[in-house]
């Protein structure tokens, strides 16, 4: 199965509707499934006094609100439309997440087939079960969250209506950028074993080596921020890929998927024809008159494997020759 590979556009945009349009046109030409994009209203998802989160603060380097930071990163669903359209052109799936009840709203009446829940929603009750009533395809992140709080979420989620085979798990780490030593994949296998659902993973660390070894462990999701330019102002450009990053981890994402393979073991055609060079057959060790038992004096096995398999060897010994053998000829 393929992999579903999201480029986490976000609000890497910095409030400018350009810069989103090439984060898509980087987003195609990197190979991905889909671009995202984040859809809010600021008055609705923060209070005027919130504070930002410590990364947020180093990223932008100033004492503004959460709400003003929100505001300036904020596109209009005007804006929304017209990015939609633009990936329908690039024939590349447009996503984004909602962050609020007219958002979610907005994005149902544009015809968004996935709807990506965030990690700082999973609690939010009234949210999930908006989401959950518009029986969609739903992928839902799992930063911060115990499992508990995992299995509450898809409880609300499925008694709404969204069957459960149309839910793919995110394991997610909301630190930017996330150390490895706090990355836990192992959590995504727990999720999987525990809810019997599909997995996925939401990446923050810096490079491509994680999410590379989270498809080799089994993620039908893949989501990673990019950016243009990791020196861009904002609070998630530090901990983006940039958009030859971006290309190496879908090539090799795909490299991985065809590596898995099937999982019969079984020799692959493109090693069959080396079985016969480096097996090795049963010959005479020294020369052999015909008639001579054949014993471990005068037998031993080299390449190639053209003769007598060396696994009938105790077949072999004990009996007799049947006509003389030169030094190194095959039994």
């Amino acid at each position: 199965m393929k992999t579903f590979v999201i480029a986490e556009a976000g609000v890497n945009h910095n409030g400018d509707i350009k810069l989103a349009k090439k984060l898509i046109d980087v987003a195609k030409n990197a190979g991905v499934d889909a671009v995202k994009f984040q859809t809010f209203k600021a008055e609705n998802i923060v209070k005027r006094d919130a504070k930002k989160a410590q990364y947020q603060i180093q990223n932008t380097k100033n004492s503004e609100s959460q709400y003003d930071m929100i505001k300036r990163l904020e596109l209009s669903f005007n804006d929304f439309i017209e990015l939609k359209d633009y990936c329908n052109k690039k024939d590349i799936i447009f996503l984004s997440t909602p962050f609020d009840d007219e958002s979610i709203e907005f994005l149902n009446d544009l015809g968004l087939e996935i709807f990506k829940i965030p990690s700082g929603e999973i609690t939010n009750l009234p949210y999930l079960r908006k989401i959950g009533r518009l029986k969609r395809k739903i992928i839902l992140s799992t930063g911060m969250a115990t499992l508990g709080e995992i299995e509450d979420a898809l409880e609300v989620l499925t008694n709404s209506g969204t069957k459960k085979d149309n839910i793919t798990i995110l394991h997610a780490n909301t630190e930017y950028p996330t150390p490895f030593e706090d990355v836990n994949l192992k959590a995504m296998q727990t999720i999987s074993c525990a809810f019997d659902i599909n997995v996925g993973y939401s990446d923050h660390t810096l490079g491509i080596e994680v999410p590379i070894a989270a498809v080799a462990m089994g993620a039908k999701v893949i989501e990673k921020h990019f950016t243009l330019n990791r020196e861009l102002p904002g609070p998630d450009h530090k901990a983006s890929l940039e958009p030859q990053e971006l290309k190496m981890m879908v090539e090799s994402i795909r490299n991985i998927e065809k590596a898995l393979g099937n999982g019969i073991k079984e020799p692959s055609k493109s090693e069959l024809k080396n079985r016969e060079i480096v097996r090795k057959s049963i010959v005479a060790k020294r020369d052999i008159k015909k008639g001579e038992v054949f014993s471990e004096d005068n037998l031993t096995t080299k390449r190639p494997g053209s003769g007598i398999n060396p696994m009938r060897w105790d077949e072999i010994i004990g009996t007799k020759a049947q006509k003389s053998y030169k030094m190194d000829d095959l039994i």
